[in-house]
């Protein structure tokens, strides 16, 4: 069947085409010069219309484009839409059967990835858009169409959502398992830890991302969340005790997990480990050895004493070294050093001890030869630098002599050589679960090894929880850039944040908290807590106050009731504590310094040294070139660390916490805490 324009029509239409043919399955339309030939499986729609005397024929075609036929006689025109319409719409019907039975093979898949009794892992939604995609393209109809047609409307509808807005019908999928599943293991949420998990840290644990990272802040339950990770695990049969690998900073906090795991779990089979015992169990399976460990890295004493002694020798035996010391200490880090033979000081020795332990600590993390540490400074401080590794030449060779006499490894040694072994494919990684504490503290050398071991084996999830605000061990080498853009360096996956703290009052909390957000850079997020605190309950005091703020507390503290006293520095210890024992015998005080304090809490905390000066808080000592070097840059807010060892100190107290300042010369941060509303006492 055909349609052509009338001659006069033609004419005045001057349109390149002018008549139209019905093929098989699709129309023909053509003028002298152009033809173009229209399959139904293009066709979106055919308009018939009127003129002022002629008819008008329109196919819709994909992209907005459009085809029209002018100038044909109207009632012809007629008569061939309405033949032409039949003819499409019964093609159009027996297609939309072939269409529904392709849909409805996606929608079986759908199906079972909602009804799924597991979370839904987002790193598979390619997939399941890929079949969508490749299943719109076998459907013999514009896609466009299908919501014309019953049989195809609602499942096409749910194809799509998938395809657009999959992230979103995921989540909606996941809450609404997580939701289901925490209600229907509730027992096991109230039983596997001494208290009941609350609902952020149910979700925390149930999340089945490949790599999650639970925002923590101080005493919302961390190690709770990770023990009950662990029980979920095997609960689900999702990995039996040896898959499950715990790493933790420290032989203490290892074997407190450890404890707390035997004792909720009811199982021997989970073993926490440090990175370095995990790094040396890499090395004795990949390798067949066993390396020692030096001695220098478990006992500080004699580690201090072998590079205090060194730096002494080299002092008293090269005028060069004597005064390129003297240069670095009164020049960078604008010390005051004794004339003469000022190495002999030992009150200048033991404050340089443990810059000696940072600046080497520093080196042997970098791993490579002092001419590529060299090269990586900038070339402002190149020259500067290289100076300064020049100086610490001697002691990196004292230290490696020693491990050569002791034939041992330190820690960074024993982490290369781990990581070489994974990257030589001569470990198989037996773990399928790895859960991290206290994730901010990590470095870009731990992360090579978590990395090293992911890679060794892709099924590997990573499970990591910490707090960017108590990210406060930079000087070591830690990297907060790991934890604040976690997805970055462990890949996609969750990110979730434990909402309730369980040690300290709303007050405490709301200023700990505000104080910390002050740095626009820190992740927010929230941390409600239970009990109700007063405006007294964070006090600025002045620091001749201490033995009153004492005398006060001895009438009604309680016998068990620990007191923490807190100082940036070891030196900072108050005099007072001399006569403590004797003077307050019921008191239970303890003095620390701020980092060593980390983990730690007690009923009352006494912050001393809010001070400003080399030795305040916050610290105004130079940053040494070496720092500046091989440490990850400076956050760009004056005094970020600082502020985070501050909420630290003071997320340490239960119920009361006291700021000692000096009036004659005050910190920063007593300023910046009176205008967050903290009240000024002269007395306690």
């Amino acid at each position: 069947m055909e349609l052509k324009s009338t001659s006069f029509g033609k004419h005045l239409a001057q349109h390149p085409y002018n008549r139209v043919r019905l093929l098989n399955a699709g129309v023909e339309v053509s003028g002298d010069k152009h033809n173009y030939l229209i399959p139904f499986n293009q066709l979106l729609y055919i308009r018939c219309k009127r003129g002022i005397v002629w008819g008008e024929l329109e196919f819709e075609l994909p992209e907005a484009k459009v085809v029209r036929l002018h100038g044909t006689e109207w009632q012809e025109t007629q008569q061939f839409y309405h033949y032409l319409m039949k003819a499409w719409q019964s093609w159009s019907l027996e297609m939309s059967e072939v269409s529904a039975g392709v849909l409805h093979k996606q929608i079986e898949n759908i199906t079972r990835i909602e009804q799924q009794d597991s979370w839904y892992k987002s790193s598979r939604l390619a997939e399941v858009q890929k079949q969508i995609q490749q299943a719109f393209e076998a459907i013999p109809v514009p896609v466009e169409r299908l919501v014309e047609f019953d049989n195809c409307r609602d499942d096409y509808e749910t194809c799509l959502r998938w395809l657009k807005q999959g992230s979103q019908s995921v989540m909606e999928r996941n809450q609404a398992w997580t939701e289901q599943v925490i209600s229907q293991n509730r027992d096991f949420f109230d039983n596997v830890e001494t208290s009941p998990l609350n609902d952020s840290q149910c979700r925390a644990v149930v999340n089945g991302e490949d790599a999650v990272l639970v925002l923590a802040g101080a005493g919302s339950g961390k190690t709770s969340v990770l023990v009950a990770r662990a029980g979920w695990l095997l609960l689900r049969q999702e990995a039996l005790p040896e898959q499950i690998l715990l790493l933790a900073f420290g032989r203490q906090a290892a074997d407190e997990m450890n404890t707390r795991i035997k004792e909720r779990l009811k199982i021997d089979g989970i073993k926490a480990k440090t990175f370095h015992a995990l790094a040396l169990h890499i090395i004795q399976e990949g390798s067949k050895k066993s390396p020692k460990i030096s001695k220098l890295e478990t006992d500080s004493k004699a580690r201090r004493s072998l590079l205090v002694k060194t730096w002494q020798q080299q002092c008293a035996e090269k005028k060069a070294q004597a005064s390129g010391w003297r240069q670095w200490l009164t020049e960078e880090l604008e010390w005051e050093v004794p004339e003469g033979d000022y190495w002999k000081n030992k009150a200048l020795a033991e404050r340089l001890g443990s810059r000696l332990e940072r600046w080497l600590g520093l080196m042997r993390s970098h791993g490579g030869s002092q001419a590529e540490m060299i090269e990586q400074a900038s070339e402002e401080v190149r020259e500067l630098f290289q100076k300064r590794i020049r100086l610490m030449g001697p002691l990196s060779k004292a230290w490696k002599a020693k491990l050569k006499e002791e034939d041992a490894v330190d820690f960074s040694g024993l982490i290369h050589q781990a990581v070489n072994i994974l990257e030589k494919g001569r470990f198989v990684s037996p773990w399928k679960h790895i859960l991290v504490d206290e994730f901010q503290d990590i470095s870009p050398q731990r992360a090579q090894l978590l990395s090293a071991l992911r890679k060794q084996n892709s099924q590997t999830n990573l499970f990591a929880v910490g707090d960017d605000w108590q990210a406060i061990y930079r000087f070591s080498g830690a990297e907060l850039q790991l934890t604040t853009a976690f997805a970055h360096h462990f890949g996609e996956g969750a990110q979730c944040a434990l909402d309730t703290t369980y040690r300290f009052n709303d007050r405490i909390g709301e200023i700990a908290n505000r104080f910390v957000l002050q740095n626009p850079h820190q992740l927010k997020k929230p941390l409600n807590s239970l009990t109700k605190g007063n405006k007294k309950n964070v006090v600025i005091l002045p620091e001749d106050q201490l033995e009153k703020l004492f005398d006060k507390l001895s009438g009604f503290a309680e016998d068990d009731d620990q007191i923490l006293i807190l100082g940036r520095y070891h030196h900072l210890r108050p005099e007072v504590l001399q006569k403590a024992a004797t003077r307050w015998p019921k008191l239970n005080l303890d003095f620390m310094t701020i980092h060593a304090s980390k983990g730690q809490q007690a009923e009352y905390v006494i912050i001393v040294g809010l001070h400003e000066g080399n030795d305040g808080f916050p610290a105004a000592a130079r940053e040494s070139v070496m720092e500046q070097v091989l440490l990850p840059e400076p956050e760009d807010f004056a005094d970020a660390e600082e502020r985070r060892l501050l909420y630290v100190a003071i997320t340490r107290a239960k119920h009361q916490v006291w700021l000692m300042q000096d009036k004659s010369r005050p910190s920063v941060f007593v300023e910046q805490l009176e205008a967050l509303g903290v009240p000024t006492q002269r007395k306690p």
